[in-house]
């Protein structure tokens, strides 16, 4: 190595070892200074903690695990009004959302479809610190509340409970939800239009099912299912009135309801069963068994590989069977005043769940006549045939017609409910009662709401000759319905019914255009989850 070259590689060592030193001295400020950090953090802490006069007044509480009974009475979120100015009162809710601004923090507390805007501010009742636990608490923990009611000069137009806001005092964390959620609910309950024009998130509907849980809380939801809940007790306090029976049928069966395919088979022990298409067997032997007028609320499940609006795998049937004088239209009769009273009652009593679902699925009032406006199947087809359909006497709606035929008489009669009498015989079931003036035609009727098929019923058949026959025109193996034909061979009174899916009215009640939006849990083709 010369001389030269000895001297470079010397040099370049020294540059090294400078550098080495320099970067060991600012590792070492640094360590500095991150201690000189940590230890002021710790005394501001300390100082913090010292000061924290407030520091019993919020935090999050201890596991609620029935340790102790507490004397206090919570007050609910829909019952704070200006009548209740100035109290102090305690709440359970959860929070909306937060919003930290200075020494404050706006909270919207939520207690299923109502919410009140609340209030921590920093003074005599809330720490600095108070403000801060209170805008980290992550959006949908439940919370307790202490605070005090006050009026508001301007209303508060976010929230149901617009006249009072609430100052809080304590405010304990009872569950804490994990910072991210699967969706947002203000995203969940925007108008599709609304969220496209401003930019802003909409939730899709396979998104808000597979996180049921989260959605079913929003005010739509909570609207929905409440009005639902209204439904099917009008139904029941209707019926039990009119001296009706209510009934609890089988749902695991030996041969297929309806006498079709689209039935769900289960093993059953040794052998096979069914999943009931529909209680109906079981009605008309009520009927026979001399019970005159009963009904059942209760699962239904259709094998139909039907990814459509309205159709479900499983939904909730609302079926009612009643002995008749000398004419089925008093069936008929007893039914559509049923219908009228639900109408009635939803319409009176659930104006709020009306217009909550109404901001986000803007639509027309449902309207109804007294009496029920009733048109047999040949009027339908021939107001079809004048708006251009072409079709044939006996043959059967297709759900476009269907649709049309609810806009058309819409136009004529001002209804969104109504009957439809006289089936073809040949598109109705094996026990439904032929027409005595004409047998192409039958006894039987399906019942509309908004252009859409709620209720499908008739005058069954009640002499076992006569049932024996048309089971066997529709090639159904007798030995499997023995037991319901047996039923009809010792004495039957005339008698009618027909089956409603409770889902499907809800939706067409309120204008939806999804049935998946009415089912709490729905089952269709594609889910069976959660």
């Amino acid at each position: 190595m010369t001389k030269e070259e000895v001297q470079g590689v010397e040099e370049e060592q020294q540059a090294q070892s400078k550098k080495a030193l320099k970067k060991q001295q600012k590792e070492a400020e640094k360590a500095a200074k991150k201690a000189e950090k940590q230890a002021k953090l710790a005394a501001e802490q300390q100082s913090t903690e010292e000061d924290d006069f407030a520091k019993d007044r919020y935090g999050v509480s201890a596991m609620v695990q029935s340790q102790q009974k507490l004397d206090r009475a919570l007050v609910r979120v829909q019952d704070l009004t200006p009548e209740k100015a100035d109290q102090l009162i305690w709440l359970r809710a959860r929070v909306h959302t937060s919003r930290a601004k200075g020494k404050q923090c706006f909270l919207v507390l939520r207690q299923q479809q109502f919410n009140v805007q609340a209030l921590v501010a920093v003074g005599d009742r809330a720490s600095k610190q108070m403000v801060k636990f209170a805008a980290n608490i992550t959006k949908e923990s439940i919370v307790d509340v202490e605070a005090s009611v006050r009026k508001v000069e301007q209303k508060i137009e976010s929230c149901s409970q617009q006249d009072v806001e609430l100052h809080i005092e304590r405010i304990f964390v009872i569950s804490q939800a994990e910072p991210r959620l699967p969706l947002q609910l203000e995203d969940a309950v925007r108008p599709d239009g609304e969220g496209e024009e401003e930019g802003r998130a909409t939730v899709n509907q396979d998104t808000k099912l597979d996180n049921r849980v989260i959605d079913l809380r929003t005010t739509t939801s909570q609207a929905i299912f409440r009005l639902q809940s209204g439904v099917c007790q009008l139904f029941r306090d209707t019926l039990t009135k009119k001296g009706f029976v209510e009934i609890q049928t089988p749902k695991i069966i030996s041969a297929a309801s309806e006498g079709g395919a689209n039935v769900f088979t289960v093993s059953y022990f040794k052998t096979s069963a069914y999943l009931a298409q529909s209680p109906q067997l079981y009605k008309q032997m009520c009927i026979c068994a001399d019970f005159d007028k009963v009904f059942c609320v209760g699962p239904v499940f259709r094998a139909e590989d039907s990814n459509t609006h309205r159709h479900l795998t499983e939904f909730v049937g609302l079926d009612i069977e009643l002995a008749f004088n000398y004419h089925y239209h008093e069936v008929i009769d007893s039914i559509t005043d049923t219908m009228v009273q639900i109408f009635k009652g939803l319409r009176d009593n659930f104006q709020t769940e009306i217009q909550t679902v109404n901001k986000q699925f803007p639509s027309e009032p449902f309207k109804f006549l007294e009496p029920t406006l009733r048109l047999e199947y040949i009027e339908a087809v021939a107001m079809l045939r004048a708006a251009g359909v072409e079709m044939g006497d006996e043959d059967d709606l297709s759900t476009p017609n269907e649709k049309l035929l609810g806009r058309l008489v819409k136009e004529k009669y001002d209804t969104d409910f109504y009957v439809l009498d006289k089936y073809p015989l040949a598109v109705r079931p094996f026990y439904t009662m032929p027409d005595p003036n004409n047998p192409k035609y039958s006894n039987s009727y399906d019942m509309f709401m908004r252009g859409e098929e709620i209720l499908s019923g008739a005058q069954r058949i009640h002499d076992a000759q006569l049932l024996t026959e048309r089971a066997i025109h529709h090639q159904i193996d007798l030995e499997k319905i023995k037991a319901y034909i047996d039923s009809f061979r010792y004495g039957a009174p005339p008698h009618g019914g027909g089956g409603i899916g409770l889902e499907r009215v809800c939706m067409l009640y309120l204008g939806l255009h999804n049935v998946r939006q009415t089912s709490m849990f729905p089952r269709d083709p594609k889910r069976l989850t959660p």
